[in-house]
């Protein structure tokens, strides 16, 4: 992982250190529960405990590895820090209250300033072996999709069909679900987060399903809205402007353009439509090894889009009591255009 792009754009620091567990990842490919990766301008440190010690120095390259305690960890930091000759760090605000308290204790003879923009703006652009991740990520949940939905029927449960999709991603390959996967029947679909319970689906319901799978660290995440029989003359509409809207913003996506310009395509067409006040979270976010990192496609936001960038496109309207429609594929931002990864058909019959 090259890491001196970190100081070529942010000279004021002299040393950072990454203490959550994406983070952690990102730069030693090693899923950890415990430990700190301190980055120097001349050099690199994974600092565990002696649970991943083997592993670590099996395959995290081009760090030192230094096995320590959780007692002693920010002591080790402060060692490393004072080591290098830092006098200004950086650091990721993903400790408690309590936490933040000891590392300032420890880390007292430093410069502290909060660098969260500074590896989420880094980890934001993609390289292409992480878009290769990504892709595969994508095969394995569009596999697991076609095979769960090929043999739905009314009366299935939510929590059945979910069950399904969750089988058919491990079993094609994922090592985990991205995220809880969503399935919602009926008027439950007009929930944009619901969580599967045991309805029933009755013929002519939607069934939104938003789901994604993880592959060697990194999420994948699509939606697609379905329905057994006749949906109803409101939500058949109400499915082909959502799809539309999506289509839409896709055709005119491109870097240079703000997160929040192409959050307003998508959000205008459906507006002009009529049901403006039925979309009512962001058109997308930026997708990686967590399910949501930056870029917020949100309204408003000032962001600017970047080649590599791996974003969602994800409008929805969704009425109460009836039900919701959200149609979501993953982008690749280029300087022309964007490349959809998502190959998944958008049809509503099944």
């Amino acid at each position: 992982m090259v890491t001196a792009d970190l100081f070529e754009k942010n000279e004021k620091f002299d040393a950072f250190v990454f203490m959550g567990e994406s983070n952690r990842f990102y730069f030693t490919r090693m899923e950890t529960s415990f430990g700190a990766v301190v980055i120097a301008k001349d050099a690199q440190f994974f600092i565990t405990d002696f649970r991943y010690e083997t592993e670590a120095r099996e395959k995290v390259k081009d760090f030192e590895i230094l096995i320590t305690t959780y007692a002693d960890l920010y002591k080790t930091i402060a060692e490393v820090l004072d080591r290098v000759g830092a006098q200004t760090v950086g650091y990721e605000q993903s400790m408690s209250v309590g936490e933040f308290g000891e590392f300032k204790a420890a880390l007292s003879a430093f410069k502290l300033k909060a660098a969260d923009n500074v590896i989420a703006a880094k980890r934001a652009v993609k390289t292409d072996e992480e878009i290769g991740f990504i892709k595969i990520a994508q095969g394995i949940a569009e596999r697991a999709l076609q095979k769960a939905m090929s043999s739905v029927k009314v009366g299935v449960t939510e929590r059945e069909l979910m069950a399904e999709i969750n089988y058919e991603m491990i079993k094609g390959g994922a090592e985990k679900y991205s995220f809880e996967t969503i399935v919602a029947f009926g008027a439950n679909s007009a929930q944009p987060h619901h969580h599967p319970s045991d309805k029933k689906l009755v013929s002519g319901e939607l069934i939104l399903v938003d789901m994604g799978a993880k592959y060697n660290g990194y999420c994948s995440d699509m939606t697609r809205t379905f329905c057994p029989g006749n949906p109803g003359e409101t939500l058949a509409k109400v499915y082909e402007i959502v799809k539309e809207a999506q289509e839409y913003a896709i055709k005119y996506i491109k870097a240079g353009m703000t997160a929040g310009d192409a959050d307003s395509l998508a959000r205008e067409y459906i507006d002009s439509n009529g049901y403006g006040d039925k979309f009512g979270h962001s058109f997308g976010h930026g997708v990686g090894i967590d399910i949501h990192e930056d870029p917020r496609l949100g309204a408003g936001s000032d962001v600017i889009l970047l080649p590599n960038m791996v974003i969602t496109a994800e409008p929805g309207i969704y009425i109460p009591e009836l039900g919701g429609v959200r149609i979501e594929d993953m982008l690749v931002v280029g300087e022309e255009g964007v490349t959809d990864i998502t190959s998944y058909d958008k049809k509503l019959s099944i």
